[in-house]
C-alpha cells in the first residue's frame, strides 16, 4: 500500500491532514465533486479545479457501461480522457448496481446485472471491479461491495455486511500496489451498532490505505446518520483517511468533520444547481422563486465565485426559469465553490484549534437564512 497519509492538527475529533497520491496532494477534510460520467455535469476541468478541488470521484459503473473501460484505457486513463490532471477517486459500482440496474442476480462470486442503458448482460465481481479501476487509473480505488438497503431486519443487514467482508477481502488480493496509488474498504452494517463494528474489525484486519463508511444517506435520516458516524468514525484507525460515502447537504460535512471524517463526495452541490437551487453561508436559496426575479444583489454578497461576481439573482433567476444552460453552469460553478470555502475555513478553523466557534457561526448564519427581499 502506498499513499502517504499525514494528520498535521487535531481539534477535538476532527483533524487536518495530506493524503498523497500519484497525481497531487489532497488537503483534508475534503469534498470531492462527483463526476459520474467522466465529467463534472456543467463545468470545465478548469473550472473544477478554480473552486478549489483537489480530487474528483469517477464512476464506475457508468464508465465501464460507456464508453468502456478499456477505451479509457487507451486513451491514456481516465485523467488524460476527461483532462483532469489531479487524483481521482472511483466508486466500485456496487451502489449503482443496486440502484440503477435491472434484473439482478447476487451471489457469492458477484453481481450479474442488466444495463440500465440498453438492456445487455453484464457481472461485475470484486476482482473485474478491481481491474476497471485499475483501468481507469483511478488514484484510490474503491472495494467492490453490496450497499445495504434501507430500512432491512438485522439479519440480512448481517448477511450482507459479512458478504461484502468477504468481497473486501478478495478485492485487496486483486489490487496491484503501485506507488501513490491504494485501496480504500467500505464500512457496511446498515444502522445497526455490532454489525458496525463487527465490518470495521474485519475490515481492519485486512488492512486497506483508507477505510470508507458506506450505507449511509440511503433514506435513515439526519440524527440516524450521526447516531451511526458516532458509531463508526471513532473506532477507525487513526492513522489512515476516513472517507463518509455519499453525504453531502453542509450541516451533515461539518457534523462528520467534527467527528473526524476526513474526506466526502456527494451530487446534491452539482445537482441541485441544474435545478436552480444555491448552497450559501446563509442556507439554501432557490434561485426559481419569484421573490429574485427583480433583485439587482448578487446571490452571495461574500462570495467571489463567477455566478456572485458581474450577475445578479434578477439575472440567475431569468436564466433557470428560461431554461439557459448558463444558469446551471453559474449556480453549479457557485455551489460547488461554496462547498471547497466550507472545507477550506474547516481546515483553516481545525489548524488553530477554533473550530467550535467555526462551527458556532455557521450554525448561525445557516440558521438565519437567505437575505430579506426588497
Amino acid at each position: 500500500m502506498t499513499l502517504r497519509f499525514s494528520v498535521s492538527s487535531i481539534d477535538g475529533a476532527a483533524r487536518c491532514g495530506k493524503l498523497e497520491t500519484a497525481h497531487g496532494v489532497i488537503n483534508t477534510p475534503a469534498f470531492m465533486p462527483v463526476g459520474t460520467a467522466a465529467t463534472v455535469k456543467a463545468m470545465l476541468p478548469e473550472s473544477v479545479k478554480a473552486t478549489g478541488a483537489e480530487i474528483i470521484l469517477g464512476n464506475t459503473y457508468h464508465l465501464m457501461l460507456r464508453p468502456g473501460a478499456k477505451r479509457i484505457e487507451e486513451f491514456g486513463g481516465l485523467h488524460d480522457f476527461m483532462s483532469w490532471p489531479g487524483p481521482i477517486l472511483t466508486d466500485s459500482g456496487g451502489y449503482q448496481v443496486m440502484s440503477l440496474a435491472t434484473l439482478r442476480k447476487i451471489d457469492e462470486d458477484g453481481v450479474r446485472f442488466r444495463s440500465h442503458i440498453d438492456g445487455s448482460y453484464h457481472k461485475l465481481t470484486p476482482e473485474s471491479s478491481t481491474e476497471i479501476q485499475r483501468s481507469l487509473d483511478a488514484d484510490i480505488t474503491m472495494a467492490f461491495d453490496e450497499c445495504t438497503p434501507y430500512p432491512v431486519a438485522e439479519t440480512i443487514a448481517e448477511e450482507s455486511m459479512l458478504m461484502s467482508m468477504r468481497w473486501a477481502e478478495r478485492s485487496k488480493k486483486a489490487f496491484k500496489q503501485k506507488k501513490g496509488y491504494g485501496l480504500f474498504g467500505i464500512v457496511q452494517g446498515s444502522t445497526f451498532e455490532k454489525l458496525r463494528l463487527n465490518s470495521v474489525d474485519a475490515l481492519t484486519e485486512i488492512g486497506f490505505d483508507g477505510y470508507a463508511i458506506g450505507g449511509l444517506a440511503v433514506g435513515e435520516g439526519h440524527q440516524e446518520m450521526i447516531r451511526i458516524l458516532d458509531i463508526t468514525a471513532s473506532v477507525l484507525p487513526e492513522n489512515k483517511p476516513r472517507y463518509l460515502m455519499g453525504v453531502g447537504k453542509p450541516i451533515d460535512l461539518v457534523a462528520g468533520v467534527i467527528r473526524g471524517v476526513d474526506m466526502f463526495d456527494c451530487v446534491l452541490p452539482t445537482r441541485s444547481g441544474r435545478t436552480g437551487q444555491a448552497f450559501t453561508r446563509n442556507g439554501q436559496v432557490n434561485i426559481r422563486n419569484a421573490r429574485h426575479s427583480t433583485d439587482p444583489r448578487p446571490l452571495d454578497e461574500l462570495c467571489t465565485c463567477p455566478a456572485c461576481n458581474g450577475f445578479s439573482r434578477g439575472y440567475l433567476h431569468h436564466l433557470v426559469k428560461s431554461g439557459e444552460i448558463l444558469g446551471a453552469m453559474l449556480l453549479t460553478w457557485h455551489n460547488l465553490h461554496y462547498y471547497q470555502e466550507l472545507m477550506d475555513g474547516l481546515r483553516q478553523a481545525i489548524s488553530i484549534k477554533k473550530l467550535d466557534k467555526f462551527v458556532q457561526s455557521f450554525t448561525e448564519m445557516q440558521t438565519k437564512g437567505d437575505i430579506k427581499a426588497i
